[in-house]
């Protein structure tokens, strides 16, 4: 009952209706800029960070990873009046976490200059240097969460350098891309993805990541229009390698090989892969320490109608208390 006491009045506070507009003022999260360098073969490469955290925050970093079509703010730092359950970190902030998060290369204000597609690698490359940046800035204990192909990008992270990842959140995972739909969709579009380093988008394009799954019921539409006229502001286009990866080149990431404390969360509709996917990557994670659960929802359950579901399930999953006993003696 604690955390869920912890977990309604944080949005209380940020709708202002606990203790009036004094304690909604307490509670608003001071946001930062900073930026970071890449070092690459062709040249630095500079990525775009942002940062939201109130005066303290106890249960630490957490390190939000995003996916092939939208850019870092419109995904984890939407502001919508009326609904402050539209910024997620904003939301964590209250919750008592210090939020980060950044725009891989080739998206919204990091760097586009190199002739590059920006695929699943790059991005954990990104991760590592934006990983670095935290630490020189105090950080030492960092939760990570990843969607879609954030959730590769995060996991491919966590596979190369398991002692900086202190817990894992996959979101909207694929892992074969056996029978998936929307790859197969996806598919019939590789040779114009292979031809280009990116792909035009609009705002069908941005409302068909709600609907595509047969469920655009299961989003507000209020938080759709938002949400692309966030991302639209910044991009009319996005970088193929994602895409390209994704239909060619799966499995990105070996389960097995992912050895930290790892939470797998699906949307019931999702398809991006099938729940049998999903499921065989969970059985081969080795950390006994895993979760894996399925809301009602289709691609983007942190977007969807049951939000309070999938906020309390990652809040509850990045600050779980530590074992007394592990079977080690």
């Amino acid at each position: 009952m604690t955390d869920r006491r912890e977990f309604l009045a944080a949005g209380l506070a940020a709708g202002g209706l606990l203790g009036g507009n004094a304690l909604a003022q307490e509670n608003r999260p001071s946001g930062s800029e900073h930026w970071t360098t890449k070092r690459t073969a062709d040249g630095d490469v500079r990525l775009f960070l942002w940062r939201k955290r109130l005066s303290t925050a106890p249960k630490g970093a957490l390190l939000w990873v995003h996916g092939s079509s939208v850019q870092s703010v419109p995904a984890f730092d939407l502001q919508i009046p009326g609904k402050p359950e539209a910024s997620v970190m904003d939301w964590f902030a209250r919750l008592g976490y210090d939020s980060w998060c950044f725009d891989c290369e080739g998206y919204g204000r990091s760097d586009k200059k190199r002739a590059i597609n920006a695929d699943i690698p790059t991005g954990a490359d990104d991760i590592a240097a934006v990983v670095d940046y935290m630490k020189k800035n105090g950080v030492t204990r960092i939760c990570m969460y990843g969607s879609s192909s954030g959730a590769l990008r995060a996991g491919l992270y966590a596979q190369r350098h398991p002692e900086a990842v202190a817990r894992l959140a996959l979101d909207a995972l694929v892992w074969t891309g056996t029978a998936s739909p929307t790859l197969a969709e996806r598919r019939k579009r590789l040779p114009q993805y292979k031809a280009s380093n990116r792909r035009p988008i609009d705002r069908a394009f941005v409302r068909s990541i709600f609907t595509r799954d047969g469920h655009g019921e299961a989003a507000d539409p209020v938080v759709v229009e938002a949400f692309a006229d966030a991302v639209l502001a910044l991009d009319n286009s996005m970088p193929t390698g994602t895409y390209v990866d994704m239909t060619e080149k799966l499995p990105i990431i070996d389960p097995e090989k992912i050895k930290v404390p790892t939470l797998v969360m699906r949307g019931q509709w999702d398809g991006i892969a099938t729940f049998e996917d999903v499921v065989g990557f969970f059985a081969k994670l080795p950390h006994p320490d895993k979760q894996l659960t399925v809301t009602p929802g289709a691609h983007t359950t942190m977007r969807s109608k049951n939000w309070q579901r999938a906020y309390h399930v990652l809040d509850s999953f990045f600050d779980r208390p530590a074992l007394a006993y592990t079977g080690s003696g």
